[in-house]
């Protein structure tokens, strides 16, 4: 899908992201130990840009079925985190 003028294109990084979120299945393994060596960051700092771009217009445009699928999971997880604290 193409950007229009409105939509700022995504970073390297990003777009790196995306392409590490669209193949990790594939990988197996310590997530977090890829994500260290592969963006030389913490997976927490990680996991912030990626819930960010969940939210971002371009990564939309970019790959509209894995950001909504992303999206899916995302809100499955705080529901199932909201329930844990309510059953507290």
């Amino acid at each position: 899908m193409p950007q229009n003028e409105d939509t700022p294109a995504l970073s390297e990084l990003e777009v790196s992201i995306l392409e590490f979120e669209r193949r990790w299945w594939k990988y197996g393994g310590a997530k977090d130990h890829a994500i260290r060596e592969r963006f030389d960051m913490s997976a927490t700092s990680y996991f912030q840009i990626l819930n960010s771009l969940l939210d971002n217009p371009a990564a939309l445009a970019s790959d509209p079925m894995l950001v909504k699928r992303l999206r899916r999971i995302r809100t499955t997880r705080q529901s199932e985190r909201a329930q844990a604290r309510v059953s507290r």
